[in-house]
């Protein structure tokens, strides 16, 4: 079953705050995304009951190994878009909008060639 893109978006969203934070807590991710705390709950049982994330025992939220790894895929996804947009002159934070819009539709082969073009 694919994840729809508010999942990715959440996934992405708590490996960012693990980044920087060192946790992830429902809070943080509503103040992030400036969603209510109780849409950000609702989004976390979804993720919890299809093995994305679990809650820690201080109600932390905690990727899976499945979620880690679509979490590291769509950062990576944007990292990359938005290198390149910037490359291409697109401002900053243009660029980052929309790489968060694109890395949810890429395809695979266009992602991999745009991806090979920033490496060279």
């Amino acid at each position: 079953m694919k994840i729809q893109e508010s999942g990715e978006n959440y996934l992405e969203t708590i490996l960012i705050l693990q980044k920087r934070n060192g946790i992830a807590r429902a809070v943080d991710i509503a103040k992030e995304l400036n969603f209510s705390r109780a849409s950000v709950s609702k989004a976390m049982s979804l993720l919890k009951s299809s093995g994305y994330i679990e809650i820690g025992n201080i109600n932390q939220i905690v990727l899976t190994e499945k979620g880690l790894a679509l979490a590291n895929e769509i950062y990576e996804k944007h990292c990359i878009l938005k290198d390149f947009l910037m490359h291409i002159g697109v401002d900053e934070d243009i660029a980052s909008e929309e790489a968060c819009k694109m890395e949810h539709i890429i395809s695979e082969q266009t992602f991999n060639c745009i991806k090979n073009l920033i490496k060279k």
